[in-house]
């Protein structure tokens, strides 16, 4: 491949975040090359398929609309009516309270809509190999970086070398394109691990997302279409690292009895419907979301453990505030002026997310009665506390700013 001249935006890392900036950008009309090491994998049946799922919810709705993606997605999607929280922190493990939490409090729409992560795959591959200004290149990573107050020199992996006017970083939480920037990282490791499968069960989830919270971390069952005509969920199950990985050695008879157990049988008795996966938790935080002619966005700029849905939301409001300023001033796209309102438009809010998400997953690790009383007694007060509840929901959707 002969070495190329320019384009507008060169993009690191080819998962949803980054395909999704692929295709907003290039539907906006910018020239864009998104590379990645991985050759994507599209079909649910292929070995190594991505099995999790992401719920988007309604800020991001309005991302894939203009990216030219909702349109394609939206027959695949399970719409999330009600987030509901169990706390089965009793000492048997079994559920003492159920709250719910209805979007039609806040909204005439779901909370959200979740999607298998295989099937964004798909989409977002096809869209972007119809944009004629879009250069999908897998199986190419990003390997060098030289910025200079102009533009961007980009070295590939297969050789070539791509001068562009913005480097996006999607290319996850060991960015090469962030560490190549100098950019550092705050960290904080829990020694948990999630496992992440899907699962048929008896009693129709009815659009209701669950979170089942007990020592350890929660269990969560996330709507998904129906599958082989039966009702389907996707679960994401964080406990302590060891225990995780036992369960993921487990012999499928064990494991399901111990998951509708876990479960606390919200849904009936679970049976597997997928492999499972395994990855462990943490909680990363970069410095600064942008540096010279370079912006991070996704996981190469914030990582949650999987609580409440906001990974991926909050790596959509990242395109969506780039892709505004680009649009807002296309000559200066990617000089100093844009990236710094970035980082300032973007920082704060992912800060807050970040340090809310840990104070979550930090209180559900806490073991010992007067622990679980004391998450009890938080999840009441949310659920009674009309103008409390009302807020946490419209903050946790990004309908409502923090601050």
């Amino acid at each position: 491949m002969a070495d190329l001249d320019r384009c507008d935006i060169l993009i690191s890392g080819g998962g949803i975040a980054g395909l999704t900036a692929a295709a907003a950008f290039g539907t906006a009309g910018f020239d864009v090359i998104c590379v990645d090491p991985a050759q994507p994998i599209t079909d649910r049946d292929t070995p190594g398929a991505d099995m999790r799922t992401t719920a988007m919810l309604q800020p991001a709705r309005t991302v894939l609309e203009d990216a030219g993606l909702w349109q394609a997605l939206a027959p695949h999607a399970a719409p999330l009516e009600v987030m509901q929280i169990v706390d089965a922190g009793g000492s048997d493990g079994t559920a003492r309270q159920i709250k719910a939490f209805r979007a039609s409090d806040v909204s005439d729409l779901p909370f959200g809509w979740n999607f298998a992560n295989w099937r964004l795959r798909q989409c977002m591959v096809e869209r972007l190999l119809n944009l004629p200004n879009v250069r999908f290149w897998p199986g190419i990573g990003a390997k060098t970086l030289l910025t200079r107050t102009a533009e961007a020199r980009i070295g590939l992996s297969d050789g070539t070398r791509v001068r562009a006017r913005l480097v996006i970083a999607a290319d996850g939480r060991n960015s090469p394109m962030r560490q190549a920037a100098d950019i550092g990282v705050r960290t904080r490791r829990y020694g948990q691990k999630a496992l992440a499968f899907a699962v048929n069960h008896l009693i129709p989830h009815e659009n209701i997302s669950t979170e089942v919270h007990q020592t350890g971390g929660p269990f969560t069952l996330v709507p998904l279409p129906d599958h082989n005509g039966k009702p389907c969920s996707a679960v994401v199950w964080m406990d302590d690292g060891p225990l995780s990985v036992a369960r993921m050695n487990a012999d499928t008879a064990a494991f399901e009895a111990e998951m509708t157990a876990r479960s606390c049988a919200v849904l009936g008795a679970l049976t597997l419907a997928s492999p499972r996966s395994i990855w462990p938790i943490m909680s990363q935080r970069a410095e600064r979301m942008s540096g010279e002619r370079i912006a991070l966005l996704a996981e190469a700029a914030h990582v949650v453990p999987p609580i409440g849905a906001q990974g991926l939301n909050m790596s959509l409001a990242d395109t969506a505030t780039l892709l505004d300023l680009a649009r807002s001033r296309p000559e200066g796209l990617g000089d100093a002026e844009m990236l710094d309102r970035y980082h300032k438009a973007r920082h704060g809010d992912v800060a807050m997310r970040v340090a809310g998400i840990d104070l979550l997953n930090r209180t559900s690790q806490a073991k010992g009665p007067l622990a679980r009383d004391a998450r009890a007694f938080g999840l009441r007060a949310l659920h009674e506390i009309k103008p409390v509840r009302k807020t946490l929901m419209q903050l946790g959707l990004g309908t409502r700013k923090a601050g």
